[in-house]
């Protein structure tokens, strides 16, 4: 398979434990288990533990999901419950 040659990232950007980050970060597990699994490298930063990490990355609101390789860089905000609207701005549909 040629997708771990050439892994794709997804960075999920919360603070702390509050009901819609958890909300944001089950959904996102959900999401690429069954509808795309093994293709997606996921990290989640917490901002609440380095909020100078906002700014770096130009979020401006939390949850944000930032799909960064491959480009172009992609943000979704919010907690993920829409998974066609996911899939769709993840470019998941049609691929």
């Amino acid at each position: 398979m040629t997708e771990a040659s050439n892994p794709k990232k997804l960075t999920l950007y919360v603070a702390g434990q509050t009901p819609k980050s958890l909300a944001a970060i089950a959904n996102l597990k959900t999401i690429t288990e069954e509808h795309m699994p093994g293709q997606y490298e996921i990290e989640v930063v917490d901002l609440r533990q380095n909020p100078k990490l906002a700014k770096e990355h130009s979020i401006v609101a939390i949850p944000t999901l930032v799909r960064e390789l491959p480009v172009p860089i992609r943000k979704i905000i919010g907690d993920l419950s829409d998974i066609e609207k996911v899939l769709v701005n993840l470019k998941v549909q049609g691929e």
